[in-house]
């Protein structure tokens, strides 16, 4: 890590060397998010829960993993649907909350040191 913490990353570099987000939570959206329904996530990544939600196939299991990650956690991870991921995915920022929890459980350290 840089002296200026998280924020002198490239985000993209940061979350392609670790991916424990992708195998840290459960992956709940819309409906609407979903292929079937006109959303962009393919159909075969994610299933409807109920009328309105839609979850990351590979996230309600134990161990999570969800279905679309790639390679190594902590070492090189890709998304499979990069481009169409729900909007949880979306949100979830590097050095965020929700981003050094999931890394503490995977072992990793802190993104600021």
């Amino acid at each position: 890590m840089g002296e200026n913490g998280p924020m002198s990353l490239n985000p993209g570099q940061t979350c392609q060397s670790c991916g424990a987000c992708c195998a840290a939570y459960r992956v709940d959206f819309s409906i609407y998010e979903w292929e079937p329904e006109g959303g962009p996530v393919p159909e075969g990544f994610a299933e409807p829960i109920n009328g309105n939600t839609c979850r990351m196939r590979g996230t309600d299991y134990v161990p999570i993993r969800c279905a679309a990650l790639t390679g190594t956690i902590g070492a090189r991870v890709g998304c499979g649907i990069y481009e169409w991921r729900p909007s949880p995915c979306r949100e979830l920022e590097p050095g965020s909350y929700g981003c050094e929890k999931a890394r503490a459980r995977h072992g990793l350290p802190p993104l600021d040191g």
